[in-house]
């Protein structure tokens, strides 16, 4: 996978493990062969001489694998494995699968690698995922919105009364190599004004789930989707810097992508079910 994305980065998110993870396993296998297999050059990861004489053969291989998962099915009947956008399973999708997992109790979850099952061989049951290279299912499009701690909505124009978040400290969200597209803080700012100096500029946090942890203890302001905060917005432990307008939209929709055959499976059929009729929610409250 290293080799086909050409970065351990673009590895990591297909296969919903991290890239040191991917990295640790890629050296082990170094290790145990014996030999390097690949080199960094200017246009990302590329096999060594001796990789590249097995490439062929090993692509074959993880396909006969990848059919053989399938006639199988090693898997008991009752496991669903996903692979999904970190952030979005994370603030999204585990708050809301406590309901179905209450009226499902006999279904286990393997979610990016973590939950009732270990990871098993073979591609994941679902993938749900959010950038420009995405297929399948639309499910709904985001919406950026700025937000902040209830304890700093009062600093807001307190330096400018019309670039009116001049001089705050603005909390960054690192761009992930197949959503480099993705907008931050410049792009909200040329859309939107209200600041004119030093967009980019603060902090910077691999996950917004770690951005959202720090704007709850006051560190600054964050640019989320605003999916993913309702909970924060209901408990009010985040706050709409405004409130009205000034939202812009995801580039790309979360799209969901079912593997073959796997919606015959019934416990996958009636998850995929569920997420439509959860995602549907989304999609009409960010309408309203």
């Amino acid at each position: 996978m290293a080799i086909r994305e050409g970065s351990l980065k673009a590895a990591a998110a297909r296969l919903g493990i991290t890239p040191a993870a991917v990295g640790q396993r890629i050296r082990a296998l170094e290790d145990f062969l014996g030999t390097d297999l690949m080199v960094r050059g200017r246009s990302g990861l590329h096999p060594t001489v001796e990789l590249d004489r097995a490439l062929a053969d090993l692509q074959l291989a993880f396909s006969a694998l990848e059919r053989v998962t399938d006639t199988l099915d090693f898997q008991r009947v009752t496991e669903i494995h996903i692979v999904a956008d970190p952030d979005w399973s994370e603030l999204w999708l585990l708050p809301r699968i406590k309901s179905f997992r209450s009226e499902h109790p006999n279904i286990l979850f393997c979610i990016n690698g973590a939950g009732d099952v270990p990871v098993r061989l073979g591609a994941p049951d679902i993938r749900v995922e959010c950038h420009r290279d995405a297929i399948g299912e639309a499910l709904y499009t985001d919406l950026l919105v700025p937000v902040c701690s209830p304890r700093n909505i009062h600093r807001v124009a307190g330096y400018d009364q019309v670039d009116e978040l001049e001089g705050l400290p603005l909390l960054h969200v690192e761009r992930r190599a197949e959503a480099d597209d993705f907008p931050g803080w410049p792009e909200w700012v040329a859309e939107f004004g209200q600041r004119k100096s030093g967009v980019d500029r603060g902090v910077k946090y691999r996950h917004l789930r770690l951005a959202l942890d720090a704007a709850r203890e006051a560190v600054g302001f964050v640019l989320a989707g605003k999916s993913l905060i309702d909970r924060d917005l209901r408990t009010e432990d985040l706050v709409l810097v405004f409130t009205e307008g000034h939202q812009l939209q995801a580039p790309y929709p979360y799209r969901l992508r079912a593997r073959e055959a796997a919606e015959s499976r019934p416990q996958i059929a009636r998850f995929i079910e569920w997420l439509r009729m959860e995602t549907e929610k989304t999609r009409l409250s960010l309408e309203s």
